[in-house]
């Protein structure tokens, strides 16, 4: 169960050359966490284990982000993002996250994530457009949230001429 946890303005960061490795069931249950993730959320292994991954959800994060995450990966693909995660004290941090659906004798049984400091510019990039998402949420209620801010995202890149994919992966290697 997720804790009421009241946000910070304090940021974590962790080193470029250390990475955050978490895996999950497929409803989305740690199944495994570095020591790394233990760190930057301030929660211990029996804390992590057989919770929602969720546990480390910023409330300044978008819902129709994670259904786009979702809607990647259960289709068998990897997916690449930068996400605002909140420790156990409030402080945030932010990621560069790959996920990856986890393969046994040739079926998904879970998810693989392998997470980067996230580049400054990026976040700057980003911040806005997660809190014109959350607005968009906000204004359409909890029903239509995740399509309608999903909705607004994908307008934003078509005009662009971007795929989310490509902007992700673009920002975090022109941010190196």
């Amino acid at each position: 169960m997720k804790r009421n946890i009241v946000p910070t303005q304090n940021e974590r960061q962790f080193g470029a050359d250390e990475f955050i490795v978490t895996k999950t069931d497929l409803k989305g249950r740690i199944t495994y966490a570095n020591r790394v993730f233990m760190r930057m959320a301030d929660y211990s292994e029996s804390e992590l284990l057989g919770v929602q991954h969720n546990i480390v959800r910023h409330p300044d994060m978008p819902r129709g982000a994670f259904k786009h995450l979702w809607d990647t990966i259960q289709t068998g693909r990897e997916w690449f993002g930068f996400v605002k995660n909140m420790s156990s004290n409030g402080d945030y941090y932010w990621v560069f996250a790959n996920v990856t659906p986890d393969y046994e004798n040739g079926r998904v049984v879970g998810y693989f994530s392998v997470r980067r400091q996230a580049p400054r510019a990026a976040i700057d990039f980003f911040v806005p457009i997660y809190a014109e998402m959350l607005r968009i949420e906000q204004k359409v209620g909890p029903a239509q949230a995740c399509d309608a801010s999903l909705a607004w995202l994908s307008q934003r890149l078509t005009t662009q001429g971007l795929s989310y994919e490509r902007l992700v992966l673009d920002l975090f290697h022109q941010s190196r």
